[in-house]
């Protein structure tokens, strides 16, 4: 079912509580060091005040457990967004209250304001219904445009929907159409990347995923399980022991499927990731006792690019390798490498992986980034999402 946009609504003169997720990275020095999520907000809030709206913002920031802490403060984030719409945009002392209140009557239309922290309050996380109920009092119609906390029902993401009329932003529709198409009727062949550390975080995907896509790999630190399946030894590398049977149980599911369940064929090993490391290709029938599997070697890297090319859909979550350190982030690479170069429909979620596209410069020949880590990963396993279902369907 589609959901109402904001090009749906009568905007003009009313206010609108748009419900962004400005949860962006500081550095010490209380410097912002990433305003993608700032900057992905924008044509949502351009568009209302375009059209004569009055803009209350509303956003968490950290995770101060509901209580008034200043280092938690949207200030940093109020002043870049200012700079990024070319005009002041005022930080009301907080999120609910009189204050709030009087701020908020006195906006005048194409005017905005963004509220403190929501979660210096701890009914936000709890969804409680009167703080919900003050929350949407504040304004006649609320916009979701935070997909990166859709899998959250908290009071500003789903609560305040059941107050006033919720409708989705461009960049929660974007997110919603986008995935939504690709699981529900991806051209084929549709290929999904699943890596990061443990199969325990990914399981549901997994078994979605089996159920749609024609090829899955699996790589990073959850492939350890699957080669363990296999009956490879796998050194000291990191591996969940206790889900050996499970990834046996995926492997079969994928064979009766007819799905091409793909694992690394050679890896990289070293010792540990202490500084000094040599690293080492080794085909994955000889991996040392005494090493660890850290990234997956040329010889995978280049079959599992080469598959990336014949796709028509490729969705990609989690790193290969342990990408933070450049010994072990050669197999992340090509991979990103091998997403933007194919024609494909390509999603990228998760944070490592989006950072590696970035990091590689090829983030604009990626169709759609998916700004939400937990919440591109619950879609992915086809979970409805309560950020999403509070919105009005679309007649």
């Amino acid at each position: 079912m589609e959901k109402m946009s904001v090009r749906d609504a009568d905007v003009k003169g009313k206010r609108v509580l748009v419900r962004v997720d400005f949860n962006v990275p500081l550095s010490e020095q209380g410097q912002i060091t990433d305003d993608t999520r700032i900057r992905a907000a924008l044509p949502t809030i351009r568009y209302l005040v375009q059209q004569g709206a009055k803009v209350i913002l509303a956003s968490h920031f950290g995770r101060p457990k509901g209580q008034r802490n200043l280092k938690y403060s949207l200030k940093p984030v109020a002043q870049r967004l200012g700079e990024l719409l070319g005009h002041p945009v005022p930080l009301a002392a907080d999120c609910v209250g009189k204050e709030v209140r009087d701020a908020v009557a006195k906006l005048q239309s194409g005017e905005v304001l963004l509220l403190e922290n929501v979660r210096f309050h701890p009914e936000e996380e709890k969804n409680d219904p009167a703080f919900a109920r003050e929350l949407a009092s504040l304004a006649d119609l609320y916009v979701n445009d935070a997909f990166g906390t859709a899998h959250r029902a908290h009071a500003s993401t789903e609560g305040v929907a059941h107050y006033i009329p919720g409708v989705a932003g461009f960049l929660m529709q974007k997110e919603v159409e986008v995935m939504g198409k690709a699981l529900e009727a991806p051209e084929r062949p549709f290929m999904a990347i699943i890596g990061g550390a443990k199969v325990s975080d990914k399981i549901g995907v997994i078994e979605n995923l089996l159920a749609k896509v024609d090829v899955l790999i699996i790589g990073g630190g959850m492939a350890n399980t699957f080669l363990r399946a296999e009956g490879y030894a796998v050194g000291k590398s990191l591996l969940e022991e206790d889900k050996v049977p499970l990834a046996q149980d995926l492997m079969a599911k994928a064979k009766a499927k007819g799905v091409s369940l793909e694992l690394p064929t050679d890896v990289v090993v070293a010792p540990g990731l202490d500084a000094g490391v040599t690293p080492r290709v080794v085909p994955v029938s000889q991996i040392p006792e005494q090493e660890m599997v850290l990234d997956i070697g040329p010889e995978s890297a280049e079959r599992f690019a080469s598959r990336v090319a014949q796709a028509k859909t490729l969705v990609w979550n989690g790193p290969l390798g342990v990408f933070e350190n450049p010994l072990f982030a050669k197999g992340t690479e090509r991979m990103a490498q091998a997403v933007a170069e194919s024609p494909a429909l390509s999603i990228v979620g998760g944070g490592d992986s989006v950072a590696a596209v970035g990091k590689m410069g090829v983030a604009d020949r990626i169709t759609h980034i998916s700004t939400g880590g937990g919440a591109s990963l619950e879609f992915l396993e086809g979970k409805t999402l309560p950020g999403v279902a509070a919105l009005k369907d679309r007649a």
